[in-house]
């Protein structure tokens, strides 16, 4: 089942959506983020998205504005494609190769939850940036409240997927990281979800005897492919990665998930390392990236101006000595 988020006529609704992209509101002007915060899980999903299949119809998705299927309560976005490591590596710091430490357990930063976009939204360039970069991603929404989960227990745990484009300022982000701490603003503008929740058990046909999802990705600038990968390509599952962000504390429902970003195209930071320059360029104002999922769907946004810095001082150096 899919479900979706969207604006008409001043009003916000939440709704699955057929095949034919008829919208049927749910009940009582339930949000979907209520309803997976309700901690029900993926049963509940569906029984409310049954109760909204038997009411008369509302609009088609083609006249509406389609909003973020959910507000997160959480972000993770993990690091699971070794192309994807390998290539930005190059191109960050000159290196080949994927740290054997990177292998050890599917690494994650918290990215923030109050910068989410919908589908069609513009989304601007990050104050003082001139590097903005797209990131190709698919994301789990976790459904059930669960902690120190096994990768089996997990799976109950994951409600449904989205597509995730983690919008990345690479000029601000590389400077951040020569602390020695991670990423910041070179990832707080904003990050995209849509264009709907496709329920788990929708997307079970695809996966693979290893437990990985093969799912078709394919990225677009202004209606040209860059780049091409396969969600199964992931080192982990997204059952594995659950029990890992569970480990010694607690997923909850309207976590996010982020799968990382795929190879062979992913991100333009990944084609500059490989390729050893920088093209295609950075995005500017005006360019259109559209992410594709198949199963779930495509999500399509255009870079707008942003805003500039607001000034700040350099931090104070101070003197070693005490009195």
């Amino acid at each position: 089942m899919r479900f979706a988020t969207y604006e008409h006529q001043h009003r916000t609704r939440a709704a699955v959506v057929e095949a034919d992209g008829t919208l049927h509101p749910l009940a009582g002007n339930t949000s979907l983020t209520e309803l997976v915060r309700s901690g029900g899980g993926l049963p509940a999903l569906l029984a409310a998205g049954t109760a909204a299949l038997g009411v008369p119809p509302g609009p088609h998705v083609s006249q509406v504005r389609l909003l973020p299927p959910l507000q997160p309560a959480s972000v993770r976005d993990f690091v699971t494609f070794e192309e994807h490591v390998e290539g930005v590596r190059r191109s960050v710091d000159g290196v080949s190769g994927v740290p054997d430490q990177w292998y050890a357990a599917p690494t994650f930063y918290f990215t923030n939850p109050h910068a989410i976009y919908g589908p069609g939204d513009a989304v601007p360039m990050p104050p003082g940036s001139a590097v903005l970069d797209y990131e190709l991603e698919v994301a789990a929404v976790i459904g059930r409240e669960g902690h120190d989960l096994t990768p089996g227990q997990a799976r109950d745990h994951i409600v449904g997927y989205t597509v995730f484009n983690d919008w990345s300022a690479r000029d601000l982000q590389s400077a951040e990281m020569k602390v020695g701490l991670g990423p910041c603003k070179g990832k707080d503008t904003a990050s995209t979800l849509g264009p709907c929740l496709v329920t788990a058990d929708e997307l079970e046909r695809y996966r693979d005897p290893d437990g990985f999802l093969r799912l078709a990705l394919t990225a677009e600038v202004n209606g040209q492919v860059v780049g091409e990968d396969l969600l199964s390509h992931m080192s982990w599952t997204f059952e594995e990665m659950t029990a890992y962000a569970s480990r010694g504390t607690r997923v909850v429902p309207g976590d996010v998930l982020g799968s990382g970003t795929c190879g062979n195209g992913g991100c333009l930071a990944e084609l500059w390392g490989v390729r050893g320059e920088g093209a295609p360029p950075p995005l500017r104002p005006g360019d259109t990236v559209t992410l594709t999922v198949e199963g779930i769907g495509a999500v399509s946004n255009t870079v707008t101006t942003g805003v500039d810095p607001v000034p700040l001082p350099t931090g104070r150096r101070r003197s070693r000595g005490r009195p």
